[in-house]
């Protein structure tokens, strides 16, 4: 498709979409070319800019396919964030809120070793932290914000 610029004897301008410049042609031979201020026909293509890629314009550009491949690439990481907590999920026990007691007790060897996923305040992962507990935070992704 091709933009130009139109302007009719009366003084109007407007703008026409067409195929290209023998389809402007064509249809303006057949009177199915007119000014949508005045209606006449005797419509002419004025004289236009062209349009130039510019710097601002590439850049606008590639900011565009910037903005999808990190949406791509986001999408893929959420992905794999999500099935890399199903499986720990999937093979661990929920504890729910007993996770800080569980732990402990997994970590000075009065539980048996297994693996467990449940809740625990800011200060009860600091307090295990300190005490030399192993722990990790399941990722939290877009959809449980929900």
């Amino acid at each position: 498709m091709i933009k130009f610029t139109l302007a009719c004897d009366a003084g109007h301008n407007c703008e026409g979409w067409f195929g290209n410049s023998e389809e402007f042609d064509a249809q303006l031979a057949r009177d199915l070319v007119s000014c949508p201020v005045c209606g006449s026909l005797k419509v002419e293509k004025a004289l236009m800019a062209p349009s130039v890629s510019t710097s601002r314009t590439r850049t606008k550009i590639q900011e565009k396919i910037n903005v999808a491949t990190v949406n791509e690439s986001r999408q893929a990481m959420f992905a794999e964030l999500k099935e890399m907590r199903d499986k720990i999920t999937a093979n661990a026990e929920d504890v729910g809120e007993k996770f800080p007691e569980e732990a402990r007790k997994i970590h000075y060897g009065e539980s048996e070793e297994r693996g467990i996923y449940g809740e625990a305040s800011a200060e009860d992962v600091k307090d295990l932290v300190e005490e030399g507990v192993k722990i990790a935070p399941l990722p939290v992704l877009p959809e449980d914000k929900n």
